[in-house]
């Protein structure tokens, strides 16, 4: 009786192989539906950001004329080759003193929403401080942290990634 069993068991396991595979077939679109164009159903998204050569780094949300700073991996401090940019931000602010700005601190989307909003908040303050030490009235400005909330590229790469982890600075009425 064994052997009876053993023969059912076997056949059953190859009718479900052979179901599994003959379902799986790949299936392949057609420009049916879309007015004949093959291109109109677009492309894949790839997971990475293409850089275009001569392409400059995005400037984030940030009001013109200043520029948004950016930030290294798991850090809120100003990295030197941002001094620049905030001591450009801190000139502008100080020459139109009736301007006042948020301080916009943001994450790439690593980590916890919980630690990436605190990573966001020190980001943030960061930026504040090193503005009122370069003589900015800290009444004018205040801070939020977005976390990974306001990404600006969705990639999967470290150009994503290292576009999302900055401050803006945004002109508030």
């Amino acid at each position: 009786m064994s052997g009876h069993r053993s023969l059912l068991l076997s056949a059953v396991l190859v009718l479900l192989v052979g179901i599994m595979f003959s379902g799986c077939g790949k299936k392949t679109v057609s420009g049916s539906g879309t007015g004949g164009d093959p291109g109109a159903m677009g492309s894949d998204e790839p997971l990475e950001t293409q850089a275009v050569a001569g392409d400059n780094i995005m400037e984030g949300r940030t009001s013109g004329p200043m520029l948004p700073v950016y930030f290294d991996f798991d850090s809120s401090m100003v990295r030197t080759d941002q001094v620049e940019r905030i001591e450009s931000n801190a000139d502008f602010l100080k020459q139109n003193t009736g301007v006042n700005i948020r301080i916009e601190g943001n994450c790439d989307p690593r980590g916890t929403k919980e630690y990436n909003l605190a990573l966001g908040e020190r980001r943030a303050q960061s930026a504040k401080k090193y503005l009122v030490n370069l003589g900015v009235d800290a009444s004018r400005l205040n801070t939020v942290s977005w976390g990974e909330e306001k990404l600006l590229l969705y990639g999967h790469d470290e150009l994503s990634w290292a576009q999302n982890r900055r401050d803006d600075f945004v002109i508030v009425k």
